[in-house]
């Protein structure tokens, strides 16, 4: 007999993430991370898995998050990043057994590193005190007095950082290189943050990124440069607004692959798979077809570091990567001849993916909304597929979960738009359930074929659960995701009340009289607009949300420029933001709202709620507000365990008190 999936699951359940091949194609490493509830933290340890054999061995222990791991050149060893001792270090591991050693210390720990082809040596990019070296000691912070903190630009915090907020100053990122002893050369010079995107196989370039202007509050720019190792000497890779990286070189070296997105619709725009011919000089853009975004926008709550790599090439000078489309994380295959077409099949999200020299064979970390996400080998030509990894198929066996039923309905404009419905996971034909509709933030993310923990704690608890990817979400054509810049509140909104028309229309288990709404970010603003725009939802619980865009532009930390990007107003155009905000339209709210807030949120801080709460209230509305301590933006998703519990008995108990 089966049980219901339960909030306390995500004990349980175990997210494997991160696989990277070994140099001879035949075994592989990952990471598994699970949440240790008596500690209240999570963990992640490196395992190895020989893929003939399918025999899965765990290779590190302890109290410690492992990530980044990285094959040595010959495959005799493993280095990686671990905070075992606070800060994140580096580590390398003999492939024959033995204890994982320290490499060196970087006074504040280590951020990312790549093997130099050699294997004698590895460069790394860490953070350094303007005016010292690596090797000096660091001053205990427990030890100082508190100091005042001069703002000289706008960006000077940053949601995630922890603390207060505050970026620290006088700090700068570099580059540098550290043998096996552990002796560390610095290569990076100046007060500017680098970062470190891939060797040359030669080991005579770098790929590195770097902005050095003097006052970047209106640089959205981080331009790459092919830097010579002997010399120095730097080449422009790419230098326009907008993000380029992830770069990596071909196995002949004559080829720079690299994603990006210029700025041509802001955080809206596409991004691209470019490469640079190191003899012609030429950039081609090898996805211009593809009316799709490169990379992995999926939302969801359970994996936990899930890294890709953006581009990964082959012997034969093809490209493998992701794409969002259609709700779907796929596997690409590209040639440099104009060859674009999908490598894994629909229905499920490729979250991690590492790609055999040959290209022939991958192995795939994938998930859909009834799977956690497992290992597998996948061949290419055949579509033939192996799972390596079974850390979740007890869990699976002894759990009934709710399937997902894509749907694709008339949005604004007659678009269509395109999400999936769950019934509860103790559905009875002919019975009547209540619904809860879910949106998204971003608003430049997508909703999923991947598996998502509140979802499916919702639908165990009976309600059905609509959620959809309405305009302003990525994974379908660039129009669509751009239409919502500038109209917040208009098409989206729309999209929304269409899809709950939908819904209601088409599925006769769902009660018409009882129906919820809730979202996080932009998914908060969205469920605080509607609520002062409809009555039709019996309750809603908004979480980490906007409720008032004047403030929101001077108190996040991307306040001063999102606003502009998204609403299209600034300080100069009040009525506008005034307009947009749901703060206007409180007076209008008769449903029962629930604001959920981390105090250590910095993207949307919580005088966002504060004010949502305090004229509600005021105004005799049926309100409630729940603050947690400590946590930052993404509490639903990496936040501090057990108050991630503590948020789903909160919205789960708002919509049996009042649906």
């Amino acid at each position: 007999m089966t049980a219901f999936l339960t909030k306390e699951h995500l004990y349980t359940l175990q997210s494997v993430t991160a696989p990277v091949l070994a140099p001879n194609g035949q075994e592989a490493v990952f990471v598994r991370t699970l949440i240790n509830q008596e500690d209240n933290k999570y963990y992640a340890h490196l395992f190895h898995v020989e893929l003939a054999s399918e025999e899965v061995t765990q290779w590190t222990f302890g109290k410690e998050r492992v990530s980044g791991a990285k094959w040595s050149p010959d495959g005799k060893q493993v280095a990686f990043l671990s905070n075992r001792d606070e800060k994140n270090q580096l580590y390398i591991l003999k492939r024959n057994g033995g204890e994982a050693k320290k490499v060196a210390d970087f006074p504040y720990g280590v951020s990312s590193f790549v093997w130099s082809p050699c294997g004698q040596k590895l460069w790394v990019t860490a953070s350094l005190k303007d005016g010292t070296a690596f090797t000096d000691a660091v001053e205990k912070e427990d030890k100082k007095l508190p100091e005042a903190y001069v703002v000289d630009r706008m960006k000077h915090k940053m949601d995630g950082v922890g603390g207060n907020g505050l970026r620290k100053q006088g700090m700068s990122t570099h580059v540098a290189e550290v043998t096996l002893d552990g002796t560390i050369t610095q290569f990076t010079e100046g007060n500017h943050d680098y970062a470190l995107n891939a060797v040359s196989h030669d080991g005579k370039k770098l790929i590195i990124a770097v902005n050095r202007s003097e006052n970047q509050d209106f640089e959205f720019r981080q331009p790459l440069y092919i830097v010579d190792v002997a010399t120095k000497a730097e080449t422009v890779l790419v230098e326009q607004d907008g993000y380029y990286g992830g770069a990596a070189y071909s196995f002949d070296d004559r080829y720079i692959a690299y994603v990006g997105s210029d700025a041509t619709f802001k955080n809206a725009t596409h991004t691209n798979v470019y490469v640079y011919d190191t003899e012609t000089g030429q950039t081609s853009n090898l996805t211009e077809s593809l009316d799709a975004p490169v990379g992995d926008y999926a939302v969801a709550d359970f994996q936990q570091g899930a890294a890709a790599p953006a581009v990964v090439w082959t012997e034969t000078n093809a490209l493998y990567f992701q794409v969002s489309t259609m709700g779907d994380i796929r596997l690409y295959y590209a040639t440099l001849e104009g060859e674009l077409y999908p490598a894994t099949p629909e229905s499920e999200h490729v979250y991690g993916y590492a790609v055999a020299k040959s290209g022939n064979e991958v192995i795939v970390a994938v998930s859909n909304p009834t799977f956690p996400g497992e290992l597998f080998t996948h061949n290419i030509a055949t579509g033939e597929r192996k799972q390596l990894t079974h850390f979740n198929d007890a869990y699976l066996a002894e759990t009934t979960l709710s399937a997902a039923e894509p749907i694709v309905f008339k949005g604004a404009k007659d678009w269509d738009v395109h999400g999936w419905i769950m019934k509860p996971a103790n559905y009875v034909e002919g019975e009547k359930y209540p619904l809860i509709v879910e949106v998204h933030g971003g608003p430049h993310t997508l909703y999923a074929n991947t598996f998502f923990h509140e979802m499916q704690l919702l639908a165990a608890q009976g309600y059905g659960v609509l959620y959809i990817n309405p305009r302003g979400s990525h994974g379908y054509s660039q129009a669509f995701v751009d239409a919502v810049r500038n109209d917040y509140g208009g098409g989206d909104f729309e999209d929304i009340m269409l899809a709950t028309d939908y819904a209601l229309a088409n599925y006769d288990w769902i009660d018409t009289q009882r129906l919820g709404l809730t979202g996080g970010s932009y998914g908060g603003f969205m469920t605080n607009w509607a609520v002062g725009h409809t009555n039709r939802f019996k309750a809603a619980v908004t979480q980490r949300s906007i409720s008032n865009w004047i403030s929101f532009f001077g108190v996040s930390d991307i306040g001063y420029y999102f606003t502009d990007w998204q609403i299209g107003g600034d300080m100069s155009d009040i009525e506008k933001l005034w307009h947009h905000s749901p703060l206007k339209y409180a007076k209008n709210v008769e449903t029962p709202l629930l604001i959920l807030h981390s105090e250590k949120d910095f993207r949307c801080p919580i005088e966002q709620a504060e004010q949502f709460y305090i004229t509600l209230k005021t105004m005799g509305k049926e309100v409630g507000f729940v603050r947690f301590p400590d946590c930052d933006h993404n509490l639903s998703r990496t936040g501090t365990p057990n108050l991630r519990i503590q948020r789903l008995e909160q919205i789960v108990g708002w919509f049996e008190k009042y649906i």
